[in-house]
């Protein structure tokens, strides 16, 4: 397509060149040119060919007076570049001070300019010159402010100062933002504490394909729990739960996230509701453990759910661990120690211990307390705990013994 166009237009040139050349032929007209007295005439076609050759020739003059420039220039260009490859590949290997000279000579070619600067200064912090690293920044012109607002907000990152990232991303002249300097706004945002404002951008990283979709996945329920966390009241905790994703809200840590929030704000109905749906649509230990430590009301509403789930699951340690604290909150010490017993026996952690011990210490057993509070410092190190004394063969075979957990077909559940 490109040679169809090229040979039509000196076919057209061709035949316009034809034309002039025959209306000058018909007529050639005459030219007087006087100068220092003298007189010069001629015709039209012969002074045009004369025009042209002094224009050639003067254009010829200038190219050969400007050879030496020009082939400078090209020399610098290329010596730049060979720069900027060597230093760039220097950074790569880690060879900091090598690849900060490099690059500092290579940012003297305007076009490479913002990339040498960027890398030269990403060189001086990695070998710790932070003034150096700043005055690297600083050479950056207006024109490379996006450039210079993405390498300040990774050495702030670096250097575990996300206002100053913030800042440097916000600095006039760098917007819009391209998808690497969003991701940076995204962890700066993070680390602030503003995991809600973070949250917004996943629309735009995930358009701008920023980060693989798992990893984006991931991000989103982090984000979304981090943002439940740091709700300043109710509303803004409403807000923020119902703008998540439909199997967000059924996600562990984000009901985990919203029930310790609003449990937080006074608002127990909520608290509890969350967790309560959360454990009917789907089994969690974890959920069934923050149940029970939950610091709300509702103990007898709390307690008649944890009583219906251990129908289904009478092996859960979280649950049983639950149920004790339920009790010993209602003052039924007794159904509490069977219960963590229950739970010990089912495979609890220190926690059940430490439950154990307050109950002894509230009783006024402060032997059987301190044993069980020793028991629970082992158990967090994975040392062996020892048994407490006075429980019966049957005792110890109640506590092991569970009713068999069975599937909705019937099946029995192999136990974890």
């Amino acid at each position: 397509m490109n040679i169809f166009r090229n040979l039509l237009f000196w076919i057209v040139l061709a035949l316009a060149g034809a034309l002039v050349a025959q209306v000058l032929l018909q007529d050639p007209g005459y030219v007087l040119v006087r100068y220092g007295g003298n007189d010069y005439t001629t015709n039209v076609p012969k002074g045009a060919a004369l025009l042209l050759l002094l224009a050639a020739g003067l254009w010829l003059l200038w190219k050969l007076l400007s050879l030496p420039f020009a082939a400078m220039r090209r020399h610098r260009k290329r010596q730049a570049r060979a720069q900027l490859i060597d230093g760039l590949s220097a950074l790569d290997q880690g060879q900091w001070a090598r690849a900060e000279k490099l690059l500092d000579q290579a940012s003297a070619q305007a076009d490479v300019q913002a990339l040498a600067l960027a890398g030269a200064a990403r060189a001086a912090a990695a070998r710790g010159d932070d003034a150096s690293a700043q005055r690297h920044l600083a050479a950056l012109d207006a024109g490379h402010a996006t450039a210079r607002a993405i390498a300040g907000a990774e050495l702030a990152l670096e250097r575990g100062r996300p206002a100053d990232a913030l800042a440097a991303l916000d600095a006039a002249g760098a917007a819009p933002l391209p998808p690497r300097g969003l991701a940076l706004r995204a962890q700066a945002l993070v680390a602030l504490g503003r995991s809600g404002e973070a949250y917004g951008l996943l629309g735009a990283l995930r358009q701008q394909q920023v980060w693989p979709a798992d990893r984006l996945s991931l991000l989103e329920a982090q984000w979304g729990a981090a943002s439940l966390r740091e709700a300043g009241d109710a509303n803004v905790l409403a807000d923020r739960w119902e703008a998540l994703p439909k199997p967000l809200r059924s996600d562990p840590a984000a009901v985990a996230a919203y029930a310790e929030r609003a449990a937080a704000l006074r608002w127990d109905e909520a608290a509890a509701k969350s967790i309560e749906q959360a454990l009917d649509a789907r089994w969690d230990e974890s959920l069934a453990g923050l149940y029970g430590r939950l610091s709300i009301g509702r103990l007898d509403a709390r307690r008649a759910n944890a009583d219906r789930w251990l129908q289904a699951h009478p092996a859960s340690p979280a649950l049983l661990l639950t149920l004790a604290r339920l009790a010993r909150a209602q003052g039924q010490w007794p159904q509490a120690e069977t219960y963590l017993h229950r739970a010990l026996a089912q495979g609890a952690n220190s926690e059940a211990w430490e439950e154990l011990g307050h109950g002894f210490s509230q009783a006024g057993d402060e032997k059987l307390a301190r044993l069980c509070y020793a028991n629970a410092l082992n158990a967090a190190r994975g040392a062996a705990t020892q048994e407490l004394p006075g429980r019966d063969l049957r005792q110890k075979i109640f506590d092991q013994a569970v009713v068999e957990e069975r599937n909705e077909h019937g099946v029995p559940r192999l136990r974890g």
